[in-house]
């Protein structure tokens, strides 16, 4: 397929609810759609590149400059049979990997509307796995910062009543202990989990040892996104799983901390670490070595989820994954069909060729901000 031509939009995406992380609150979520269109065919990408370099270095500003200027002119005018084409034409370039994993998000999606394939199909190769992908698959959901404990139990029986399963609550110093003991005392059975977006320090070890009593699934990314050692001190001294999230940029990264025994879970965010691809290859690693991983989420629209609910359809995803459904996060979405929670507690996978959504342009044009187009 010859790249013909590339549309960048910069939206910004009006939030059901705002979700407050150690990192901050806003009430709407940036992000930049890709669109690519080559021999008919249209594919959709989405980089979820925040305002501010808080979770990551990369902000909507980078990402539009790195896509308008480097990636996106790298790959107009050529021909791309294969992601593998894509990435021989970036691999030149270091670094932005949410810029990177949008583009190769709508090559996988141009690719499976060529095949007639769905992307859940084009990751898991005939062979490559000896479990059949899944069709469905178990989602749970992220509860932020709230501003009381009464406030938590609220939105968490809300939760548990739409039918979520599994619940993993937002945590920083002051936010915890008290917090999650309330949580426990309320719902002692919940299959329960915590995050706390890098906000420790080594030296708060006997503190989160205190979080040992609540039988929680994990912890995700208690110290540094840059620090693996202390991570793998930490886990010797705690009980409870340690997960890591912001750590986590490539192959290599996965490979060290499972070394070194710096976690026990891996969080595999698509954008985090530079696309699809890259995303399996760290979910093959895991597999092989028995490490649990689960699909990461960034507030992803339905383009992003979509990519997402492929990717946790692989074998390796054995945990809930923080997917949800759209009207969790956005009402109306930029992509048709909504993704719904079924009565079970999981998440259909999409089963249309490529991403298998829809993007309704009028809804789209509604939250741009700007474009620019490529040719």
């Amino acid at each position: 397929m010859k790249i013909e031509r590339i549309v960048l939009r910069h939206i910004a995406m009006p939030l059901v609810e705002p979700l407050r992380t150690s990192f901050g609150s806003e009430p709407l979520r940036p992000a930049i759609i890709i669109e690519i269109r080559a021999d008919g065919l249209t594919g959709w990408g989405e980089c979820v590149a925040g305002g501010y370099p808080g979770y990551s270095y990369e902000t909507i500003g980078t990402a539009w400059h790195v896509l308008g200027e480097f990636f996106g002119p790298a790959i107009l005018g050529r021909e791309i049979s294969s992601v593998d084409d894509l990435l021989a034409a970036l691999n030149r370039y270091r670094g932005h990997n949410m810029a990177r994993s949008a583009l190769q998000m709508a090559v996988w999606d141009l690719i499976g509307k060529a095949e007639g394939k769905p992307l859940s199909a084009l990751l898991a190769t005939p062979g490559r796995y000896d479990r059949p992908k899944r069709d469905r698959v178990e989602v749970g959901v992220s509860i932020g910062i709230q501003d009381s404990v009464g406030a938590t139990l609220d939105i968490i029986e809300k939760r548990l009543t739409e039918g979520y399963r599994r619940i993993k609550l937002k945590i920083e110093p002051g936010w915890d202990v008290d917090m999650i003991s309330a949580v426990r005392e309320r719902y002692p059975e919940i299959r329960l989990m915590v995050d706390a977006n890098s906000a420790y320090r080594p030296e708060d070890a006997d503190h989160l040892a205190q979080l040992d009593a609540f039988d929680l699934m994990m912890i995700e990314q208690p110290l540094a996104h840059d620090d693996l050692y202390h991570h793998s001190r930490l886990r010797q001294h705690l009980k409870t799983p340690i997960c890591l999230d912001e750590s986590i940029e490539t192959l290599t990264d996965a490979q060290l901390a499972l070394h070194i025994g710096a976690c026990d879970i891996i969080n595999i965010k698509t954008a985090r670490v530079g696309g699809l691809w890259e995303a399996r290859e760290i979910h093959d690693l895991c597999l092989e070595r028995g490490v649990p991983v689960w699909v990461g989420g960034m507030l992803e629209t339905g383009i992003g989820r979509a990519a997402n609910l492929a990717l946790a359809s692989l074998p390796g995803f054995v945990l809930p994954g923080d997917i949800s459904a759209t009207d969790r996060y956005y009402s109306p979405d930029i992509a048709d069909p909504p993704f719904v929670l079924n009565a079970d507690g999981t998440i259909t996978v999409p089963n249309g060729p490529g991403l298998g959504v829809n993007v309704n342009r009028e809804r789209l044009d509604d939250v741009t901000l700007r474009s620019v187009t490529l040719v």
